[in-house]
């Protein structure tokens, strides 16, 4: 389906886009588009992967012209680029407008008028009732890409939106944190044991975005159902798969976190449709001639319970585990920190010997 194609990823420095050149580079995808404004990332992903398939764009998504200038000649968008630390949006919400919002309104309409085939915008699970500034410029983000896309003929431009939960090992995400406390022996730290977070892998995010890229119709939201666990049972998971007995600190929640993130909300499992490992949630198609639905309410419509962390899949430590290792990350970081501590272990061994 990629075959021939020139593919723009905005954002692309980041987990995601590494993840998609990981699986995409050897396909016969004719060009991979790398959109950022971090020269320094660019530069790194250059010499990593140094791969005359991937161009280089550096530019910002707040900056309309910017993005022109990369998307001349595209067949399909990722839009990928995202401001997504909750902290940092709390206290600057306004720059998470800039980038979440009117930095998908710059993508979605240089799209069109390039004549980009499809666009595949993503979001996350904080967009669903959210409570913080990051969550609330996803939730607007994403109702301008539902109606961006009653603005264009899907023929010619279709927009679609996946929606996922925390991913495995991003950047920014607790598992690093963790391994890195652990290895300075240093405690783990725990903003509350029993909140829990949906867990997937940078792999099945990018398997979500091709699902949606077969599957979507305009407008759609798109979730992969997902299983969760609770911060407690993931740091618990990553001690003894270290072999470390580690403190645990709790530090209480921080700004803008909820204790569990919701996939679905209650009147969006109204309207979903069940597609197995998916659901997809149509877009909302009535315009602006309110009067006819003053009279025709929805009467099938019934109250159903929202998709969250809290009612999904509850994985225990040692699935928890088995999950981890699946991630190149987890078995790389394994493998350097028992090597390091049999030099340790043989220093100590030499000392005592002496």
């Amino acid at each position: 389906m990629f075959k021939n194609k020139t593919l723009l990823i905005t954002g692309g420095t980041g987990s995601f886009g590494n993840a998609v050149l990981d699986g995409f580079l050897n396909t016969e995808i004719k060009e991979i588009r790398i959109f950022s404004r971090d020269e320094k990332k660019q530069d790194d992903m250059r010499k990593k992967y140094n791969n005359s398939k991937i161009k280089f764009f550096i530019g910002d998504v707040r900056d309309l012209q910017s993005i022109k200038n990369a998307m001349y000649d595209v067949d399909y968008v990722f839009h990928a680029a995202a401001l997504k630390q909750v902290p940092s949006c709390e206290f600057f919400p306004m720059e998470a407008v800039k980038t979440n919002v009117i930095g998908t309104e710059n993508v979605l309409t240089a799209a069109i008028e390039a004549g980009v085939k499809k666009v595949i915008c993503l979001s996350t699970d904080k967009a669903a009732y959210p409570v913080n500034a990051m969550g609330t410029s996803k939730a607007m983000m994403e109702k301008v890409i539902v109606a961006k896309s009653r603005t264009i003929d899907p023929k010619r431009t279709l927009i679609c939106c996946t929606r996922y939960g925390n991913v495995m090992c991003s950047r920014g995400s607790v598992i690093p944190l963790f391994i890195e406390q652990l290895k300075a022996r240093k405690p783990l730290t725990i903003t509350e044991p029993s909140m829990t977070r949906y867990i997937m892998s940078l792999e099945e995010a990018v398997d979500l975005v091709i699902f949606a890229f077969k599957n979507a119709e305009s407008g759609d939201i798109m979730v992969q159902k997902a299983p969760a666990c609770t911060i407690e049972v993931l740091a618990q998971a990553i001690k003894e798969l270290f072999g470390v007995e580690s403190e645990t600190k709790i530090i209480g929640i921080r700004h803008g976190e909820k204790m569990y993130e919701t996939l679905l909300t209650n009147e969006e499992c109204a309207n979903a449709i069940d597609m197995g490992n998916f659901y997809r949630v149509p877009a909302d198609k009535r315009d602006l001639n309110y009067d006819k639905y003053f009279t025709d309410g929805d009467a099938e419509r019934t109250k159903l319970e929202e998709y969250n962390s809290n009612n999904t899949e509850l994985l225990s430590i040692a699935q928890v585990k088995e999950k981890l290792l699946t991630l190149e990350y987890i078995r790389e970081e394994l493998e350097a920190y028992k090597a390091k501590e049999d030099i340790l272990a043989e220093v100590a061994a030499t000392k005592v010997e002496e």
